[in-house]
């Protein structure tokens, strides 16, 4: 079989053109995003609030920070939000303008192309499968001096699935808060991991003004295209700064009434956290019996495995199981990592059970 690049979840175009199947038939198993669809909550208030769009939107999204910060803990005035994640991700490294910034990987690429933008020196810390790609809390803070303005940490990491603990974080800030530098946690995924309380930063903003929190709506609440994303930091020159200098109307009205919706739907928020233990638990189990794989622990909607079956590699297990459909990640793009993993999301049990028999038919 022919090794094909690297696919994103949402180049759907792209795969079709490239293997004659329609998009409509391809189960995206890169995506990472909720497959239980949006919150009943979202589609009520999406439908009922139509005529939103015949209107400017509050341009300090009152009702909407007051919602998130209801869901998260946060305090509403320490929340900004945005067009995605993305955007905020480049109005807090345009923000720091960090000369020289560490980032943690194999992670997301739009930390380094930031980063890069910005014109400043990019470190890297290595992940170590040997490890479980889990951070050494030592070696990383023996690594940051003060001469770094920044630390980006994924977490739960995109695409390891391994995840700092509260404890660890606080280490983490209150050595980065000596040397006086930020720490930008990206929690894109933390809602999956069935230890949220154990795992998210947002009660740690009582203690450091060195941190800033990501999170979106397009991974749990499955509404990439709402294009919502908030951040949330204790830092007063960080928000006074952000808030003078971005659009004053980066959301547009239809998002916003929309987000005050689903943050409230709790049966929904409980129903994808008890479907997303089990689905996990039941996978996990069934690839760990075979002897051909390695899988890492989860702490995320995804998986990420180690192909240990010689001549076998990423590009051949996405092209076999392509050719029936199913979308998965080859992790070959991802720094330090090659071509022996492959990422996987949680789909529908049925699509789930697919993909586990296209796995073994190679293994």
């Amino acid at each position: 079989m022919s090794t094909k690049a690297a696919f994103h979840g949402s180049d759907f175009e792209f795969v079709e053109k490239e293997y004659n199947i329609p998009k409509e038939q391809i189960v995206s198993f890169s995506a990472n995003i909720n497959p239980l669809g949006i919150s009943p909550m979202l589609r009520q208030g999406l439908a009922e609030h139509i005529d939103a769009v015949m209107e400017y939107p509050d341009r300090e999204y009152t009702a909407l920070r007051a919602s998130i910060g209801r869901y998260t803990g946060a305090e509403p005035h320490q929340i900004l939000v945005g067009g995605g994640a993305t955007e905020l991700i480049s109005l807090f490294i345009k923000n720091i303008a960090p000369k020289r910034a560490m980032l943690i990987n194999p992670t997301y690429s739009e930390y380094a192309r930031e980063i890069g933008l910005e014109g400043g020196e990019l470190v890297s810390y290595q992940l170590q499968p040997e490890q479980e790609f889990q951070i050494d809390l030592d070696g990383l803070c023996a690594k940051l001096d003060p001469s770094f303005d920044l630390l980006i940490l994924c977490n739960p990491n995109n695409p390891t699935s391994s995840a700092v603990h509260q404890d660890g974080l606080r280490r983490i800030l209150s050595h980065c808060k000596t040397n006086g530098t930020y720490v930008m946690v990206d929690e894109t995924y933390a809602e999956f991991a069935p230890n949220l309380e154990e795992i998210t930063a947002v009660p740690l903003l009582k203690e450091f003004d060195n941190l800033l929190i990501l999170r979106g709506v397009s991974k749990f609440f499955a509404a990439p295209g709402l294009r919502l994303g908030y951040g949330m930091t204790s830092n007063e020159e960080v928000l006074s700064y952000i808030n003078s200098t971005k659009n004053p109307w980066t959301l547009n009205a239809l998002a916003a009434a929309a987000g005050c919706q689903m943050f409230e739907d709790t049966a929904y928020i409980q129903r994808t956290r008890t479907f997303t233990h089990q689905e996990l638990a039941r996978l996990c189990g069934i690839l760990r019996q075979e002897e051909s794989l390695h899988v890492y622990p989860p702490a995320a909607n995804f998986v990420l495995l180690r192909l240990c079956k010689e001549g076998l590699t990423s590009g051949a297990v996405f092209d076999h199981c392509i050719r029936q459909g199913l979308m998965l990640r080859d992790c070959a793009s991802f720094p330090g990592l090659g071509e022996n993993h492959v990422r996987f999301c949680l789909n529908l049990p049925e699509q789930n059970d697919r993909l586990v028999a296209a796995l073994k038919e190679l293994l």
